[in-house]
């Protein structure tokens, strides 16, 4: 079945403000075993063990923010909806490391460098051009050698402008990475690339680790 068609048109704020008003987790984010499958995997492809600063745009409630804490010396969640960032931060608060803020995407954006940005299921809610802006502000904002992480659902739904595999062909297509890991499910595509213009090949975890 083809993807929607994108739309040109940004998912409004009002729309995820009104599915979380009638629930504090509207997608049930913490109950679903797809969804704990999901950000499992989504852990597990990470190539390094720790990442000094990290970026997590659209958090929602903080479920996989909550997984991605262990494995960051610091990390910034946001998401553009109160009650959500609320939650999320009840969520994180033992977790002292993990800054959770109010903030839309793509309008602000923070300043810092990071080594890990992770955007999932986000990007499906921007149109072709807005999408590409929030690609390109997660490729400045890594370092040399960081890495960018995608995750996004692959089924048709109203509200989004396209799928996770394509985005996935839009990354390939993206200046300043080079591809590292793919993830084709049958529900969702996920994706790891590395900041790097240079020849060489993205750093694997086991040449990182001089076995290869």
């Amino acid at each position: 079945m083809n993807s929607p068609a994108d739309t040109s048109a940004n998912t409004p704020v009002s729309y995820f403000e009104g599915q979380y008003a009638h629930a504090p987790d509207p997608w049930h984010l913490a109950e679903r075993w797809y969804d704990r499958r999901k950000y499992d995997l989504t852990v597990a492809a990470l190539p390094r063990a720790r990442y000094a600063r990290a970026f997590e745009p659209g958090c929602s409630v903080g479920v996989l923010t909550e997984l991605l804490g262990p494995r960051c010396d610091a990390l910034l969640a946001t998401d553009r909806v109160h009650s959500a960032v609320d939650t999320a931060a009840r969520r994180l608060a033992g977790q002292s490391h993990v800054t959770v803020r109010l903030l839309a995407v793509p309008e602000q954006w923070p300043s810092d460098t990071f080594d890990l940005v992770v955007l999932s299921e986000l990007l499906y809610y921007f149109d072709t051009a807005t999408r590409t802006r929030v690609l390109r502000q997660s490729v400045r904002s890594l370092g040399e050698g960081g890495h960018l992480l995608t995750v996004h659902w692959n089924h048709p739904v109203s509200e989004h402008t396209c799928t996770g595999r394509d985005i996935a062909a839009e990354l390939d297509t993206l200046p300043g990475l080079r591809p590292l890991a793919r993830y084709d499910d049958p529900d969702f595509t996920l994706t790891v690339h590395e900041r790097g213009t240079g020849p060489d090949p993205a750093l694997s975890p086991a040449r990182a680790e001089g076995l290869a």
